[in-house]
């Protein structure tokens, strides 16, 4: 019996001795493909390593892709349909030339009422009203010429005076506000347009699906992208439009208000001086 066991514990050690050696030899083998999987990946990121910096460099007048951003709005220009997007760019030009001929205008018409008065009441009682006149005939500005106006119909009674002001005012006021009707309806002209081109854009599209009988999106990219770029378009130009808009608005009110300010200020002078 002995004996017996003796051998089946000898065969079994040999039939595992070939097990053994096949683990330990795989196991080498895995160790070594990890060291050269290592190694690759050291020597791949020292080769990237020189171009690196390159990502931080960075240029404002270039947009992500490497263009100059001009060359990117002329793109967009082109892509958005010169039909369409013509139209937009003629509304923001000639809505900021009547913008700027407008600041000018106003800037201009900006009077110092204050010292105007002071000139007007120091002339009134040293020259009386042809001195009056003659300063307010010197000096620019709405307020002086609503002024000249007042004083130039003072033999007439204070009442004639007081009407002249106010209708002379009125019409001031509408000089200053001349153009201003053309900026508002670039404003709402333009994103009709834009939402035109969309609506024309997506006809398209829905063209380009009908005769190819298939809805891809390569098929109705070009009308969609139109319809996009039209709308985005209109909105920019209302928006910058708005905003001088609105700028001018507040510049006229300032000045109707100096105007109403100093009128009432020139009608208690002249009731002043017709009582001397």
């Amino acid at each position: 019996m002995k004996k017996l066991f003796a051998i089946l514990s000898v065969a079994a050690m040999m039939a595992l001795a070939p097990l053994s050696l096949y683990a330990q030899d795989e196991a080498a083998a895995n160790e070594e493909a990890t060291v050269e999987n290592v190694e690759e990946v050291e020597v791949i990121e020292e080769v990237a390593a020189p171009d690196a910096p390159a990502a931080d460099e960075f240029d404002p007048e270039v947009d992500v892709e490497g263009e100059p951003l001009h060359q990117v709005l002329k793109k967009q220009f082109m892509d958005g349909g010169v039909g369409w997007m013509s139209p937009l760019l003629l509304c923001l030009v000639l809505g900021l030339a009547i913008v700027i001929e407008r600041t000018i205008y106003l800037n201009l018409s900006t009077t110092n009422t204050k010292k105007l008065l002071e000139n007007v009441e120091e002339a009134l009682n040293t020259g009386g009203i042809e001195a009056a006149k003659e300063v307010c005939r010197n000096t620019r500005g709405p307020v002086a010429s609503i002024f000249y106006q007042g004083l130039d119909r003072y033999n007439e009674g204070l009442d004639v005076v007081e009407k002249s002001i106010a209708s002379y005012g009125s019409v001031q006021m509408g000089l200053m506000e001349r153009g201003m009707s053309w900026i508002g309806l670039f404003i709402a002209l333009a994103p009709t347009l834009g939402f035109m081109g969309t609506v024309v854009g997506m006809i398209d599209a829905f063209d380009s699906i009908q005769a190819a009988g298939d809805i891809s999106p390569i098929v109705v990219a070009a009308g969609i992208k139109v319809a996009l770029l039209t709308t985005v378009g209109g909105l920019i130009v209302a928006v910058i439009l708005q905003l001088f808009y609105n700028y001018l608005v507040a510049k006229v009110e300032g000045l109707v208000l100096s105007m109403e300010d100093s009128s009432i200020s020139l009608v208690d002078m002249l009731t002043k001086y017709s009582k001397k």
